[in-house]
């Protein structure tokens, strides 16, 4: 056997990698990880943690307008104090994660991997072996090709602003999109937002998707819907958004239109490892066409969706392959995603679409009917649940301000299909989220 530097190399720091790769070191696997930017990659240092960190006061903000005559006095988002509240909440992130793989002997690589061979990554001139290595490049933002696209920002440069602009426009119509919309419409800015198509968040249930529409209207939010957008342009401090011989004036663009696989630059091509627009193509054992090299997180191309969630599972799964725990193909559980607009919308297994198709059962609740959701006076809030021909729970989604939550709450239920006897022992603390959820069942 080859004496190799590494047992694992990984490429990138993010969740693909540094929630397999701590344990896989700490059970004596000589481990290295490459990164050239802040370790913990895009969720802990301008991705999630940012962004709930910001949306928190948004949250509070809806809860008293509800409870207004209750709770007395209206409350005004300082932005710039909610700006540096997110900073003080990630900045010591990529110390503690960079702590943790160095108390398991992990050795961090600072710089630019690019792969010399299928063995070798070089790293600024040095060289780097491996037994096996991980590509965990993870995405960044799109950028549209037209002219003037050098104006717009992309998300981290939203969440970065220190001071928040009185009129932001917005071209998109994913997660991004409408959640910071939610953010910056509540923080007193006027917010436009800018859609290719007739419809935002297509991948979850339109009816549900339309009332979030509804409400961020009913705020003053103006959404531009089938629109091509042409260009952008600057007027000293302004700007404008040119679409179909139409203008929009704007003293801010956010450039929300999706998020690109870090493939390029980093040498697939001279090791000769498949990959598309779409990311790196791997196997039912997340292993590339060479053989010694893998692909953890949302660099790959694949049907599950590109989330935390799935990453933190890939490469958990790698560990045990790495450990020699397992052989078998990777195992996809059901992995639920949640938008955090105000309500929020979230949906985990089959879902409603699907249901209709192949005649399964669907059950559905008003939640404002709901005594548990009328405590904080919920007025938006539905949720569908999906049963299999066996009475199993195999899929939910719901609109709610607690709606992550809720799903959360029948994840168990879905993910290993119980029976109605190990549904009645699992015994619910109540009066809670959790125990409304799991008494709809």
């Amino acid at each position: 056997m080859a004496n190799y530097d590494y047992d694992v190399l990984y490429i990138g720091s993010g969740h693909g990698t540094f929630d397999g790769a701590i344990p896989l070191a700490a059970r004596g696997k000589k481990v290295g990880v490459i990164e050239s930017g802040l370790i913990g990659g895009t969720c802990p240092n301008r991705g999630c943690n940012a962004k709930i960190t910001l949306d928190a006061p948004v949250a509070l903000t809806r809860l008293t307008e509800r409870m207004q005559g209750i709770v007395n006095g209206d409350l005004a988002i300082n932005w710039t104090a909610n700006e540096k509240h997110k900073q003080e909440v990630i900045q010591g992130l990529p110390d503690m994660i960079g702590g943790l793989m160095k108390s398991v002997n992990i050795n961090i690589i600072k710089g630019r991997g690019i792969f010399e061979d299928a063995h070798t990554v070089m790293v600024d001139g040095t060289p780097h072996t491996a037994e096996n290595i991980v590509i965990s490049t993870g995405q960044h933002p799109h950028r549209l090709d037209i002219p003037g696209t050098e104006l717009a920002h992309d998300s981290a440069d939203f969440m970065n602003l220190t001071h928040l602009p009185a009129n932001i426009t917005i071209v998109g119509a994913g997660y991004i999109s409408l959640e910071f919309a939610t953010i910056a419409n509540a923080a007193g800015a006027k917010v436009t937002v800018i859609t290719h198509g007739d419809k935002v968040l297509r991948k979850f249930y339109q009816p549900y998707v339309e009332q979030i529409v509804a409400d961020l209207k009913s705020r003053g939010v103006d959404f531009i819907n089938n629109a091509n957008v042409t260009s952008f342009e600057q007027d000293d401090r302004d700007f404008t958004v040119n679409y179909d011989g139409r203008t929009v004036k704007t003293n801010w663009i956010l450039d929300a239109t999706g998020r690109v696989p870090n493939v390029d630059g980093i040498g697939l091509d001279k090791v000769g490892v498949d990959y598309s627009e779409k990311g790196v193509k791997v196997n039912d054992h997340l292993q590339t066409n060479v053989d010694n090299i893998y692909a953890s997180g949302d660099v790959i191309d694949k049907d599950q969706p590109k989330l935390t969630p799935t990453a933190i599972f890939e490469s958990t799964y790698l560990m045990h392959v790495f450990a020699g725990d397992t052989s078998d193909p990777i195992d996809y559980p059901a992995i639920p995603s949640v938008v955090f607009t105000s309500p929020r919308i979230a949906k985990v297994g089959v879902c409603v679409e699907e249901a209709q198709k192949n005649d399964l059962t669907i059950k559905e609740n008003h939640l404002p009917d709901d005594w548990y959701r009328q405590v904080t006076k919920e007025s938006i809030g539905d949720n569908a649940l999906i049963y299999d021909k066996q009475n199993h729970l195999v899929g939910a989604t719901e609109i709610s301000d607690q709606a992550e939550d809720a799903i959360n709450a029948f994840l168990p239920a879905i993910v290993f299909k119980f029976e109605p006897a190990q549904l009645e022992r699992l015994v619910t603390l109540f009066p809670t989220i959790a125990a409304d959820a799991w008494g709809q069942i």
